[in-house]
């Protein structure tokens, strides 16, 4: 027998004998970490004070809110070859809250920041071997809104010394969709696509040039119901 044929018997062996790369396997942790845009798809109730307007009579006061992006983490433990749980996680969002209804959209009221910890049960139907990963997953998310600001805008139109705004912490359903595709048994690249269910019910306070308490707005809800985007980079252990 030819030491070339040896060769080649031995190489053809070693190959039959390997393990197919496994993309993901029951057991595995994926991280990922990328750009994460937040798009919202906001409405508010009209804004009163004791079931009048909050501008006077004919004006229809609201708000909406703008769009942000930020680094965003993600996280998924196996449980098996099919089945993931989910964590998205981000460095927080600041959002300005501009005028709705008749009060013109350029026309910034306040800002807030907000982190949103979304968890969800996912399912990934390709084999483990495939280095093409879609998923599919729902869930919860938990927003928590902080630095809650209002602006000069706003207490100049209101005729006071200050104001402040109030929004309560949001929990919703959360979907979600995306993939990834390993570019080695370790690394990758992912996007996903999220909607997720965030109402907050806000209130604004007003106090006067000493900061003496005013008035308050009654309770309004603002809708923010986001599409949320995400691409980067996969790494599994």
């Amino acid at each position: 027998m030819s030491r070339k044929f040896k060769l080649c018997a031995l190489a053809a062996g070693l190959l039959a004998a390997a393990p197919l790369a496994q993309a993901f396997d029951g057991g595995d942790f994926i991280l990922r970490a990328g750009v994460v845009h937040v798009a919202p798809d906001d409405s508010s109730e009209s804004i009163t004070v004791g079931g009048a307007p909050l501008l006077g009579a004919g004006v229809d006061s609201k708000v909406t809110v703008d769009d942000n992006s930020q680094l965003g983490l993600r996280a998924t433990y196996m449980f098996t070859d099919h089945i993931g749980l989910g964590v998205l996680g981000a460095t927080p969002f600041k959002h300005n809250i501009n005028g709705g209804g008749d009060i013109p959209n350029d026309v910034k009221l306040g800002e807030t920041k907000h982190l949103p910890p979304t968890v969800t049960l996912q399912y990934f139907p390709m084999a483990s071997s495939s280095k093409l990963q879609p998923f599919v997953g729902v869930g919860v998310n938990y927003t928590i809104f902080f630095e809650e600001k209002t602006t000069s805008n706003l207490d100049g139109a209101l005729g006071v010394g200050s104001s402040e705004l109030e929004l309560d912490d949001s929990v919703g359903v959360a979907l979600e969709a995306g993939l990834d595709y390993m570019l080695s048994d370790n690394f990758g690249l992912n996007a996903a696509i999220w909607w997720a269910d965030i109402n907050t019910d806000a209130k604004v306070k007003v106090y006067d040039g000493a900061g003496n308490y005013l008035a308050e707005t009654d309770e309004f809800e603002v809708e923010i119901d986001p599409m949320v985007y995400m691409v980067g980079f996969t790494y599994k252990f």
